[in-house]
This record gives structure tokens, sequence and C-alpha cells, in this order.
């Protein structure tokens, strides 16, 4: 199953931006918080941008700002935004047709593996970012206002 950790990486920027108050933050100081480059940041940036999650705010103090309320930004938003890959992936080259199971497997997987997609989605649109800076805040450790 492919994985990727754009999506994890996106909330942790869109986290980020939540807790600072509309305080504008630049990719480097993502990057540091994210412990990766700030050109991975910069390229998370720009897909959240596209989907209308973030904003840039350009000149001195500017940075990366959330577009919209972070209560307003589902989970299922920012896997959308930034994963471009199916959830499962299917044989690398087709099943042998001929086959018992080869010619059927994959018309026989399909709906498993449509109720798991659609489990997920139902799940991750259940959380906000919101959700998700409320659970930081409450693990405690650090605290607010934070310094970047």
């Amino acid at each position: 199953m492919p994985t990727s950790t754009r999506f994890a990486v996106a909330v942790h920027i869109l986290t980020a931006l939540a807790v600072t108050d509309g305080k504008p933050l630049r990719s480097e100081d993502i990057a540091y918080s994210a412990n990766t480059g700030a050109v991975v940041i910069r390229g998370l940036l720009s897909r959240l941008s596209d989907a209308g999650l973030t904003r840039s705010q350009l000149g001195a103090g500017g940075g990366a700002l959330l577009a919209k309320p972070a209560a307003k930004i589902r989970l299922l938003d920012v896997y959308d935004a930034v994963e471009d890959t199916e959830l499962f992936s299917m044989h690398r080259t087709p099943p042998c047709e001929s086959c018992a199971v080869g010619g059927n497997i994959l018309e026989a997987l399909q709906p498993a593996l449509t109720r798991a997609r659609t489990a997920l989605e139902i799940e991750l649109a259940k959380t906000t970012v919101a959700d998700i800076a409320t659970d930081v805040a409450r693990l405690g450790k650090f605290s607010l206002p934070l310094v970047w």
C-alpha cells in the first residue's frame, strides 16, 4: 500500500498555524517544528493554498496563515489537498485473466476497498484542525505562546 508523510506533515503545518493566533509563520520555522526541510513545507503550503486552506502574507513579518478558521478545516479537506495517490494500489501488471483467481480478484476485492476508503473519509471528516490543536495543547508538551 502506498504511504506518504504528506498528510501528517500538512496537519502539522495547519496545527502550527492554528496555535499562533493569526501570526504568520515562515516556512523555515514550520520546517524546524516538523523536523523537515523548508522546501518540503513550501511544497505542502502550495497544495494547501490551492485547496483554499492557507494563504501567504508577503513582506517583512510575512509567512503562511490559515485561510479560514481551524474549526472549519476538516482532516478530510487536508487529505484531499495533499494526497494524490489511491489509498490502495492494485497489481503493477494486470493479473492473469485465464486464471480463476486472477480473472476475478480485482472485481472481488474492489467492494471491500471501497468500504475501507469510505470509512476513512467518514472518520477524517469528523475531525478538524482545531480539534488537533486542542489535543496538542492538552498534551502539554509546550506552553503558549510558542516562540518560533
